[in-house]
């Protein structure tokens, strides 16, 4: 792995195009795999506990058919960002009960607070766009979507 992978939060190999569950928490533990996949994460019990945890304190669905399920986790190694996305979407909970198709989990170290708050409002801020949101579904490739997602949380 290059040094400039392990700093930067999406790399193509935390992005899967489809194969996606469409249940809430099939899809977390499917994109947790990514990470765990992609050495972002040391322990992934751990992990999907604290992920778990935060869905139960209160709703990841943003809403737009987005989903963003996010934990800080001492099994973290990196900020990590992973994707997909899910066609017939998936029930998040979220606000205007839409499901969602656009899926994004954050995972950052525990000692990683201001980075893990800063990601999660950069991502949100830029999928407000429904353009944004557009570009995400018509995405015939991972490098399209890194491309996409790291320019909205480098804002």
């Amino acid at each position: 792995m290059s040094s400039d992978a392990e700093h930067t939060p999406l790399t193509t190999d935390l992005i899967a195009l489809e194969g996606a569950p469409a249940d809430k928490r099939g899809v977390i533990e499917f994109l947790l795999g990514l990470a765990v996949d992609a050495d972002r994460v040391t322990d992934r019990e751990q992990a999907l506990d604290d992920l778990l945890a935060r869905e139960e304190e209160a709703t990841t669905g943003v809403g737009m058919g987005i989903g963003i399920p996010h934990a800080k986790s001492a099994a973290v190694t990196a900020p990590t960002i992973a994707f997909t996305r899910v066609p017939e979407g998936i029930d998040f909970d979220a606000m205007d009960d839409e499901p969602a198709t656009l899926i994004f989990m954050l995972l950052v170290p525990e000692e990683g607070g201001e980075e893990h708050l800063q990601m999660l409002s950069s991502l949100s801020r830029s999928l407000m766009h429904e353009e944004t949101r557009e570009e995400l579904h018509d995405a015939e490739s991972k490098d399209h979507v890194e491309s996409i997602v790291l320019e909205a949380v480098e804002e």
